[in-house]
């Protein structure tokens, strides 16, 4: 295994420069397919996502539905639906987990 494999089987998420996946598309594309997603960045700022072809039609699907069709329409729909969105908000910011990603310049 080379090393960029392993490094793509072991980062979490898995980021990496433009540069990289261009040279290791091969590769890229095997962790997607796999289930993964793999982040692309170009001078530190994402630009891309190779994800699997399920996620994307999951992404327009939920694109075309608009936001009205989601929490945040059920929630522009309830008085005081503010107060529940800070508290969404708190929970989210408590949840999430802190990410560092690596820098691959």
């Amino acid at each position: 295994m080379t090393k960029t494999t392993n490094f793509l089987r072991i980062a979490m998420p898995r980021t990496i420069s433009a540069a990289h996946a261009k040279t290791h598309l091969a590769e890229c594309l095997r962790v997607v397919e796999a289930g993964e997603s793999v982040i692309i960045t170009r001078y530190g700022k994402i630009v891309a996502a190779l994800v699997a072809a399920e996620d994307l039609e999951q992404l327009e699907r939920l694109r075309a539905a608009g936001e009205e069709a989601g929490l945040g329409g059920l929630l522009k729909r309830w008085e005081d639906s503010a107060e529940l969105a800070d508290a969404l908000d708190e929970v989210v910011a408590v949840r999430a987990p802190v990410r560092t990603t690596p820098d691959f310049r």
